[in-house]
């Protein structure tokens, strides 16, 4: 279970919901509904670890709850 910061919310322009990782660089998923969006961002997630360790980047530590403005 990946403990990185999930912001989910609905795009009209999409017509899906979308989830983004912030501490991801450009790790989103959406899905039909908000419970299927979740699940798809789990998938990327570990997809996104996959891909930068091949690459030999580094991977940030999850730091929890993030506070924006």
């Amino acid at each position: 279970m990946n403990k990185y910061e999930i912001i989910l919310y609905w795009s009209d322009e999409d017509n899906c919901f979308v989830a983004e990782v912030p501490e991801l660089a450009g790790c989103m998923a959406d899905g039909a509904t908000y419970y299927e969006a979740l699940q798809n961002t789990e998938v990327i997630i570990n997809e996104w670890i996959e891909t930068a360790q091949e690459l030999g980047r580094q991977i940030p530590v999850p730091k929890g709850r993030l506070v924006y403005a």
